[in-house]
Order: structure tokens, then C-alpha cells, then sequence
């Protein structure tokens, strides 16, 4: 009873966030005060009366009107070196809910915030209850918003290959070709230099699968796959995610370099930004082992070494380095999207210094065009940084970690045990009005049974090691994929562009 009873804590907890986030999206969404709290400012596109008037001459209504009677087509021109200054104006709701892929970004967002809260409660429920053997359900919720992110992901991936143009389809397409290659180099790597634990993970696993098809009297049953298969399996999902996270990569380099150079009077943002661009390399330095662990477990001095920091105190460590990070990167939201909301100004500044002639209504959708793809890329933005948090609130709820110093133990090769069977409900005699009542406690008990057995079943096969190897490395693969593709960005936006 004890036991159902702390399950019965957090799934109400869970059941009242997901009511919550479905009754206040409506009325109060943090992803909606995002993008319309007043701080972002969008520019309105000019209209034909004001690039007539800038360009020095009037167009009279019945003249087009004439012109679309007589079947012609010419569109208004001006010159390009008009004196253009687009007017500004804060983004408000109204403006945000037409905006492409809105609710797609207001339901991602308002989810990670809910999901937040429930990890942060588990926490603090488990801190002070013994629940050691329960199922932890704001790590249910962290592995469902990863899972949730790589969705978006996919349906903005799929955007661009519907494109007629198909630029943008071969971008993913060598992104993907390019993280499978690096991925296979990655995985032949030594736990020595590399420590995912994805050997020992991958052991724990199958020897407990086997184990377990054992125990249901599958004797002669062995395992049909081998690592090597699993792990070609695995760099294929690596190249799908490098191909999800290439255009996210690519705009954080344009939306970065826009931003330093927008807070140019401001160096302590400019070291922000930096900072917070160059965090997904932090990432991948935290699992490269004679770095990070071995530099300051085994610190050389002279002839011997000191150790710096324990073993367990570099684990909470690391878990706390990618966190602050993750947070420095969101709070620093704003300014990546003013600097893309600025391209519009940056791009009719550029025309300015061309020559010849070009038609309103490509000043009107080009101007509109930048405004519109705002939620886009927010979300490009936004979901690489929360795919690194939440794949590290993973690590750290299923791989048995802690947040302080010395406080876990390090995860062994749990065997699989033996499944629990329902108990048997005592038949007697039972007086008609008892029956009902007797019928629907059988009912609670063997449900509660099935769903034991279940988590139970998962329990003994995917324990402890395996995830503190599986998320480990998707955490670092995730920060390696935005780190490629946003270096290949600073180098194109720098150099290509510049030529």
C-alpha cells in the first residue's frame, strides 16, 4: 500500500500539470509571452503610397484600375536607392497567431515549462521519500519532451523537402551523410578517451534481456542481434539527427554573429553571447576523459598526481556545467530574435546600395517574409538547447545520479528478477450488496498487477547503466551535431558570403 501510495503522489501531480497546460494555454502560455511581452520588435512592410511618395511620384487609382481592365501586368516599380527606413512595431498576439508553425511552437514550449515543474517536484519528492523503486515520472516527462522536440524537428525537416526549390533538401541530405560518417568514427572510439558507457550499457542490456526471456521459459532463445548491429543502428539515428539539427545550426550562426554585432556598445553582452555560443563545445570536452575526468581526478604535480575532484563530484558536476548552460543559451532568447526580426532593416539597407529598379510588392514580401518565419525560427532556436536540457535531466533521473557531491552509487549489472504475480483474491461468502464492491477492488488489484509487472519488466532490462550510457551520448551528440553545423555557418555567413 505504501508503494502505491507514492505512485498514486506522482501521478496525480502529473495528471494535474497535464490538466493545467491544457486549461491555461488559452489564457496564459509562456511561450505566447515569449514573443509578445513587447520586448521584440518587428517592422511593418511599406505600402505603395509610401515607396510612390519616396520614389517622387503618385500612381492615381484609376490608372491601375484601367490596367487591370485592359489585362496588363506591370507591376509598380521604384528605384532601389530609395530613402526607405521601415517603421517598428512590438509583436502582440494578434500578430503572433498567424505566424507559421505557431501552435506547434506554443504547444513545445508550454510542455518543456509543465515538464520542468513535475522533474522539479520528482526531485524534491524523492529527496525526502525513500521512492528508490518507483517509477520516476518527471523523467517520463523529460524523455517524452525529447521525444516531443525531435517531432518538431521532423516536421520542419519535412518543410524543406517538400520545397520545389530543393536547396534546402541537400543541405539535410550532406548534413545527414556527414554525421554518419562522423558517427561511425565516434563509436569506434575507447571508453579510454570517450566515456558514454555505451559498452558496459549495451552488456547490461543484453544480458538482461536474456535473463528475462529465460525466466518466461524461453530457454533456447538467444539474442538475434549483435553490438556491431546495434551500433550501425545507432549511427543511422545519429545521421538523422544531424540532419534534424543542420538549419538550426546554420541560423544560430547568422542569428549569433547579427547579435554581437547588434549589442556592439555592450561587452558584456557581446561575452554572453559568446559564451553561449561556444557552449555546445564545453559539452563535448565534459565526456572526452584525459580532458575533463582524468585532468582533475589524476591532476599532474611534478611527479605524482592529486586528485582535484572526486569521481562522483565530476559527475554532479558536469550535470550542473550542461544545465547552467542550457540557461544561459534560453536567456539569451530575446536577443537571437531580434537579430533575426532586424534582417528585414539589414536587407533593405543592403538594396539601398544596388542600382537599377525593383518592384513593391518584393519590398512588401520580402519585408513580411522575415516576420513570418519568427516562430520558425524560435524554434530552431530553442529545441537543440532544449534537447541537450532534457536529455541531461534524463541522465540524471534514470542514471541514478545526484545533484550533490558523493551522494550516488555507482550502478552495477542489475539481473533481471523474477516478474511478481497478483495475488489471489480470497473467495467466500459475500452478501449480495458486498459483491459489486468485491467485483471492482479485483479489478483495481489486477490492474495495479499488470502495470507492476510492466514497470517491473522494464526495470529489470533497461537499468541504471544502460541509460547513464544511452542519454550521455545522445546529450553529447546533440551539442556535436550544433557544433558542426554551427561552425559550417560562421564560416559561410563570414567568408562564402563575404565573396
Amino acid at each position: 500500500m505504501h508503494s502505491s501510495a507514492l505512485m498514486g503522489v506522482q501521478l496525480v501531480v502529473s495528471l494535474l500539470a497535464a490538466s493545467i497546460m491544457q486549461r491555461m494555454a488559452p489564457h496564459c502560455s509562456f511561450a505566447r509571452w515569449l514573443l509578445c511581452n513587447g520586448s521584440l520588435l518587428r517592422f511593418k512592410h511599406p505600402s505603395e503610397g509610401e515607396l510612390c511618395a519616396l520614389a517622387g511620384k503618385q500612381m492615381p487609382k484609376q490608372n491601375r484600375r484601367d490596367r487591370r481592365q485592359n489585362g496588363e501586368n506591370k507591376p509598380l516599380t521604384v528605384p532601389k536607392d530609395i530613402d526607405l527606413h521601415l517603421e517598428k512595431a512590438p509583436v502582440n498576439v494578434i500578430d503572433a497567431l498567424v505566424l507559421r508553425f505557431f501552435l506547434e511552437y506554443q504547444w513545445l514550449v508550454d510542455f518543456a515549462v509543465y515538464a520542468t515543474g513535475v522533474f522539479l517536484f520528482t526531485e524534491c519528492y524523492y529527496s525526502v521519500v525513500d521512492a528508490s523503486k518507483e517509477v520516476n515520472i518527471g523523467a517520463i516527462w523529460c524523455v517524452l519532451t525529447v521525444l516531443f522536440c525531435l517531432k518538431t524537428l521532423h516536421t520542419l525537416m519535412s518543410h524543406y523537402f517538400r520545397s520545389e526549390e530543393g536547396g534546402e533538401r541537400s543541405v539535410c541530405l550532406a548534413f545527414g551523410f556527414l554525421c554518419l560518417l562522423v558517427a561511425m568514427l565516434v563509436l569506434v572510439v575507447r571508453e579510454d578517451y570517450l566515456e558514454f558507457g555505451l559498452e558496459p550499457g549495451f552488456s547490461s542490456l543484453f544480458d538482461n534481456l536474456e535473463i528475462f526471456v529465460k525466466q518466461q521459459g524461453y530457454a533456447d532463445w538467444s539474442i538475434p542481434v549483435t553490438k556491431l548491429t546495434v551500433k550501425l543502428g545507432l549511427a543511422a539515428v545519429c545521421a538523422y539527427i544531424g540532419a534534424l539539427l543542420a538549419f538550426p545550426g546554420l541560423r544560430l550562426a547568422q542569428t549569433h554573429l547579427d547579435a554581437v554585432q547588434m549589442n556592439s556598445d555592450r561587452p558584456l553582452i557581446q561575452i554572453l553571447l559568446h559564451m553561449g555560443f561556444l557552449s555546445p563545445v564545453i559539452v563535448l570536452v565534459l565526456w572526452v576523459k584525459p580532458i575533463a575526468r582524468d585532468f582533475l581526478a589524476n591532476a599532474p604535480m611534478g611527479k605524482t598526481s592529486v586528485t582535484l575532484v572526486s569521481s562522483e563530484a565530476f559527475d554532479s558536476m558536469r550535470l550542473w556545467i550542461i544545465v547552467v548552460s542550457c540557461v544561459l543559451r534560453l536567456g539569451l532568447t530575446r536577443y537571437h530574435l531580434q537579430a533575426y526580426l532586424n534582417l528585414a532593416q539589414k536587407w533593405v539597407e543592403q538594396m539601398k546600395k544596388e542600382a537599377g529598379r525593383i518592384a513593391a510588392i518584393d519590398i512588401q514580401r520580402k519585408v513580411t517574409r522575415v516576420f513570418c518565419y519568427l516562430t520558425v525560427v524560435s524554434l530552431q532556436y530553442l529545441i537543440p538547447i532544449l534537447l541537450i536540457l532534457f536529455s541531461t535531466l534524463s541522465l540524471k533521473a534514470l542514471g541514478d545520479f545526484s545533484w550533490s557531491t558523493g551522494a550516488q552509487d555507482t550502478p552495477g549489472v542489475t539481473p533481471a528478477i523474477i516478474m511478481p504475480t497478483a495475488a489471489p483474491v480470497l473467495s467466500g461468502a459475500l452478501d449480495e450488496d458486498e459483491e459489486g464492491m468485491e467485483d471492482m477492488e479485483e479489478d483495481i488489484q489486477a490492474t495495479v498487477a499488470r502495470l507492476s509487472e510492466t514497470f517491473t519488466a522494464l526495470r529489470s532490462v533497461l537499468t541504471p547503466l544502460f541509460y547513464r550510457g544511452f542519454f550521455a551520448f545522445l546529450t553529447w551528440w546533440v551539442a556535436a551535431c550544433q557544433v558542426i553545423s554551427s561552425l559550417f555557418g560562421i564560416y559561410f555567413h563570414q567568408y562564402l558570403m563575404q565573396n
